[in-house]
């Protein structure tokens, strides 16, 4: 099935579909568009003061944000379904706030949401055009939390199919409802992945902050690849339910954004706490540095004026080398290959009108024409196969993974008094081609992912055209901790620019 134009964005598959939503105003005129550079730079803060002050309006925000969908999706292929109630949705936050019953931060600010987070009225789809026969019966509790706060719902965002975990030879970006998703810097690179629709469209300007999901560098390197800050909270700090899982183990949700404060704000209606970073000094902060050095030049430039920048700024550097990631990865894909059949069947259980087991999604992936045009299923076929979680082998595999990756932070931390780990979050992102699929090199996600440690990744430079992460790490419910420290390194290296939509580069 072809990629779906925003001029027709309807699916004849789905029982109710997603619509295109026209950039025009309530009477017909030509939307008002605020300037790129106002969109690209503008913060969550910013626009509640000029939307406070009735200088910007929910649906003229809305109708910017949709304005620019409609000039720059074609390029970037980042969106599979757009909410036709979005304009709605900022009518009724402008109201709210001529009425004085503002209901927070989010309040009027359009939001995207990965497609593998359950919406009661989109189709939730993980990318497979085996969901698309039916949409799930309720919101996933993280929507019910953004819809409460006034976010303005603008749609669903493409994924890696099955967030990343249906072949050992995909492309990441792709899927069989969405197509492939385009790198904004320079598109003929890939965004990495899963959440890669996600981080496009935040780094396109096409939202002001989207959520994506990981189990194991979902949101970080989509974050670093697209030059934007992607927060991969604690495990537990967002409620899990309603997402299409890989692993009750490792999995949650976290938002993107492009400046610090605006995931912060995010994250903090997500989980019902405050994460907004106080004003945060570098100056006598310890930070240990995982260079991986040598893996890419461009990366290794990036890290040397990273680390200048935070000794400049005050802060002691200790150079460190997290122990046992090779055991922590020979033990992490076989563990996850259960829990991922396990708690998929448990999904699909409460999704009617849909395929209810993994065997039934290998058989329907076998006789679809789109579906393993690009690339195959060998995960679900060894997933289908792994043995089930009372499994002794599989028990022990997953305890030593999880021990393993959290002494591999903890221990650090403590033997260095430091007060986070750092690393580099991606390499340069990698030519998109289905022979050869991913080439990413950068493993740095691992310790955090296994362990649900916090992970957040912050732009930190460029390799040539293309954007470089900084990944800040540290122990369990250190999140606010690194939200100030992300913060003010965000503060003081300034290293995020726009992107200029490439068609390539040498």
């Amino acid at each position: 099935m072809r990629r779906l134009s925003l001029a027709t964005l309807t699916l004849a598959m789905a029982a109710t579909a997603a619509v295109a939503v026209s950039p025009v105003g309530a009477d017909g005129a030509p939307a008002p568009t605020l300037n790129a550079v106002t969109l690209d730079a503008a913060t969550i803060p910013d626009l509640q003061a000029r939307m406070a002050k009735g200088s910007l309006t929910a649906v003229r925000l809305t109708e910017a944000y949709l304005g620019r969908i409609h000039e720059l999706e074609p390029k970037v292929h980042s969106i599979v379904f757009l909410d036709p109630t979005a304009l709605s949705q900022a009518r009724a936050s402008d109201e709210r706030r001529r009425s004085g019953r503002v209901l927070g931060p989010l309040d009027g600010i359009p939001v995207l949401l990965k497609d593998n987070i359950d919406t009661r009225d989109l189709p939730t789809t993980a990318g497979s055009r085996a969901l698309l026969a039916a949409k799930p019966r309720r919101d996933a509790p993280l929507v019910h939390k953004l819809r409460d706060a006034g976010a303005v719902i603008l749609g669903k965002t493409n994924l890696s199919e099955w967030a990343n975990f249906r072949s050992t030879k995909s492309t990441s970006g792709w899927s069989g409802v969405g197509g492939q998703t385009n790198n904004p810097y320079v598109l003929d690179r890939n965004p990495c992945g899963s959440s890669s629709g996600s981080a496009v469209a935040v780094a396109a300007s096409l939202a002001q902050v989207s959520i994506g999901t990981e189990t194991d560098g979902s949101i970080v390197c989509p974050g670093g690849v697209n030059g934007i800050v992607g927060i991969k909270p604690t495990l537990g700090v967002v409620d899990g339910d309603g997402i299409v899982p890989i692993s009750h183990e490792q999995d949650t949700a976290g938002p993107f954004a492009r400046h610090v404060v605006d995931a912060a704000i995010t994250l903090s209606v997500l989980a019902g706490k405050d994460y907004v970073p106080n004003a945060t000094s570098l100056r006598g902060k310890r930070i240990g540095v995982w260079a991986m050095a040598d893996i890419d030049a461009g990366v290794d430039k990036v890290m040397q004026h990273t680390v200048d920048t935070l000794r400049q700024a005050g802060a002691t550097i200790v150079d460190v080398v997290p122990a046992n990631q090779d055991e922590i990865g020979a033990d992490e894909l076989p563990a996850l290959l259960t829990e991922f059949k396990h708690d998929l069947n448990a999904y699909l259980a409460m999704r009617p009108g849909v395929p209810q087991t993994l065997a039934d999604l290998i058989t329907f992936n076998r006789r679809d024409p789109v579906e393993l045009s690009k690339f195959g299923q060998e995960l679900f076929e060894q997933a289908q196969a792994a043995p089930p979680v009372t499994d002794p082998t599989y028990r022990q595999q997953r305890a030593t993974a999880t021990d393993l990756a959290r002494r591999s932070i903890d221990d650090l931390i403590a033997a260095d008094r430091l007060d986070a780990i750092i690393a580099p979050t991606n390499g340069p992102a990698w030519l998109t081609d289905y022979a050869t699929g991913d080439v990413d090199l950068i493993g740095s996600s691992t310790p955090a992912a296994v362990a649900g440690y916090p992970d957040i990744t912050v732009p930190a430079g460029f390799a040539g055209a293309l954007p470089i992460g900084v990944s800040f790490m540290a122990g369990r419910n250190a999140d606010a901790r690194l939200i100030g420290l992300a913060s003010a390194f965000e503060r003081v290296s300034n290293a995020r620019r726009a992107p200029t939509f490439l068609p390539t580069t040498p």
